[in-house]
């Protein structure tokens, strides 16, 4: 069974057991449940069951494994022949959920 959840402007196709990085959420510790609760596609069993927009009743449990950093990009800015150039990295910060069960 999988599902497609929907978490802050960002969709992640999910099974039970599995781990998966999102954006940060703040203030939350290892070990907390977190829910997802806009499930837009349910599927694996003998038909996909997909919302408009969203799937009534399904969500998605969740507990936080840990807080983590992506790896470092750089960006870099420049402009030929006027001497301007400009380096910045960044490393975006990310939160570990293994999804426990897919409630329907």
């Amino acid at each position: 069974m999988y599902a497609i959840i929907k978490d802050r402007g960002k969709q992640y196709k999910v099974t039970p057991g599995e781990s998966i990085l999102i954006d940060s959420i703040e203030g939350r510790k290892e070990a907390d449940q977190i829910e997802f609760n806009e499930v837009i596609a349910v599927g694996g069993t003998d038909e996909v069951n997909i919302g408009t927009p969203l799937v009534k009743g399904a969500k998605v449990v969740g507990e936080i494994e840990g807080q983590k950093k992506a790896d470092k990009i750089y960006v870099f800015k420049f402009k030929r022949r006027k001497d301007y150039r400009r380096k910045a990295g960044h490393r975006q910060l990310l939160t570990q959920v293994k999804i426990k069960e897919i409630i329907v």
